[in-house]
């Protein structure tokens, strides 16, 4: 839409023939519920940090424990 150089500039006239589409108002409340769960997990303190948190902890004593369990080695009797 834009013509020329310099400043960008879309005229009134132009923009008028944009069109959108909008969702239905079920879809809307759906991506808002999407949209809010995220965001409570990317902000809120009180519940992603600690939930990402205890999933780090799980993940690093899964792989502390396969590191260290070790089994015995049975010896040759020659």
């Amino acid at each position: 839409m834009k013509r020329g150089a310099g400043v960008p500039h879309v005229s009134g006239e132009a923009l008028g023939q944009v069109q959108l589409t909008i969702p239905s108002i079920k879809e809307q409340k759906r991506i808002i519920s999407i949209l809010d769960r995220f965001d409570n997990l990317c902000n809120d303190l009180t519940s992603g940090l600690p939930a990402e948190i205890a999933s780090r902890q799980k993940q690093y004593e899964y792989y502390r424990d396969k590191l260290l369990t070790f089994k015995e080695l049975k010896e040759n009797s020659d």
